[in-house]
């Protein structure tokens, strides 16, 4: 029976792929510093089968006790959060990159044979494009000149509309924030590693992951949480600009399975793999139907028509490689998931720290 190290996991991510896991037959140990902002003041409620060391991935002795008889490692240890990574910069790059480091440094001369790193489809910036004639563009900026004026979607370099389509692993990355800078340094420290030592390595790129267990007061994880910690103390879910802008939402339980794939698929080693649905809906789609999920569909959005430093207009996956590569399908769309998400919202209750939020990016400058 192979032994798996997941790092961060007992986070929401991590608990459900190290159930995944279990349920599969594998020996798991988990590595997780257990910060307030994600877990709370409570532990983590974690299965009595997993071994859990509580530390940090950037301490090196820690480390070593948690790699001992390892076979495997699924590395999603990180600060999660586009806005927090603007202004906590050091942080973000302590804990993403150097704790990455640390890890990849006391693996050598291990017996360790696949690493499965947690990216993040930040790295890619916008999206694909194209142009109204099918021609499909590289790299697609926003001007903030522009965007100050309240123009958010992006225009091609002569000035005309373009059409979002989905993003592939072969659009070039351009890096809006600190948050996708370091996601993409853990993405390349992995993959470098693992080609330099002979260990399989495979980078997830991760949509917008959601489900049961998110940290819900944390207004820094993923939008779907923020919109049902604003709905459930019954206020409106802040959206910045003007809703219109396009993600793809897939679900913990694809994602859990995402990750098992990956340590098993052989063809996997060596890829980066895009981890979504497959599907693009508006955010402000996304925050109607939660509301009328859990309940209170007569509290509408509220649409800022300001824009946050370090967000982008529109990115949604192709998963076309996911499916080639891991015989990966998704099974939790949105639309088909959101009334167990907020039945599980409703009892786990929620403290709206959304304001706080908005509040220390604009004392920043970072909201405009």
């Amino acid at each position: 029976m192979a032994r798996i190290l997941v790092t961060g996991g007992c986070g929401f991510i991590g608990r459900y792929v190290t159930e995944e896991l279990l349920k599969n037959g594998y020996e798991v140990r988990s590595l997780d510093a257990l910060i307030d902002q994600v877990h709370g003041d409570a532990e983590a409620v974690v299965p009595e089968d997993m071994e859990v060391i509580r530390g940090d991935v950037r301490d090196k002795a820690i480390v070593t006790k948690a790699l001992d008889g390892v076979d495997g490692v699924i590395h999603l240890a990180a600060e999660v959060g586009v806005g927090q990574s603007m202004y906590e910069i050091a942080r973000y790059v302590g804990a993403n990159d150097l704790g990455t480091a640390i890890l990849l440094e006391t693996m050598i001369g291990r017996s360790v044979k696949r690493i499965v790193v947690a990216s993040s489809m930040s790295v890619y910036g916008e999206g694909r494009y194209q142009t109204l004639d099918g021609n499909q563009l590289g790299l697609v900026r926003r001007w903030p000149a522009r965007i100050k004026r309240g123009q958010w979607d992006p225009l091609s370099p002569d000035g005309q509309p373009l059409a979002p389509v989905a993003t592939d692993e072969e659009k070039p990355v351009d890096l809006a924030s600190i948050y996708a800078l370091t996601k993409y340094a853990q993405e390349k420290q992995v993959l470098i590693f693992g080609e330099a030592y002979g260990v399989d390595a495979v980078a997830l790129r991760l949509f917008n992951v959601f489900g049961a267990g998110q940290a819900l007061s944390n207004p820094y994880t993923g939008v779907l949480a923020n919109f049902a910690s604003r709905l459930a103390n019954n206020k409106p879910p802040m959206i910045f600009e003007d809703g219109k802008q396009r993600r793809d939402f897939v679900h913990v339980r694809d994602v859990a399975r995402a990750f098992r794939l990956a340590l098993e698929k052989p063809n996997a080693a060596g890829h980066i793999i895009n981890i979504g649905s497959g599907q693009a809906y508006t955010v402000e789609e996304v925050a109607i139907l939660l509301a009328e999920a859990m309940g209170v569909p007569d509290i509408a959005p509220d649409i800022m028509n300001k824009a946050r430093s370090g967000d982008i207009r529109n990115c949604f996956a192709d998963i076309s490689k996911a499916r080639e590569l891991l015989g990966f399908e998704p099974q939790f769309l949105l639309e088909n998931s959101l009334a167990p998400f907020a039945e599980w919202v409703r009892s786990a209750g929620a403290v709206d720290r959304g304001a706080e939020m908005k509040r220390q990016l604009e004392e920043r400058g970072l909201v405009s």
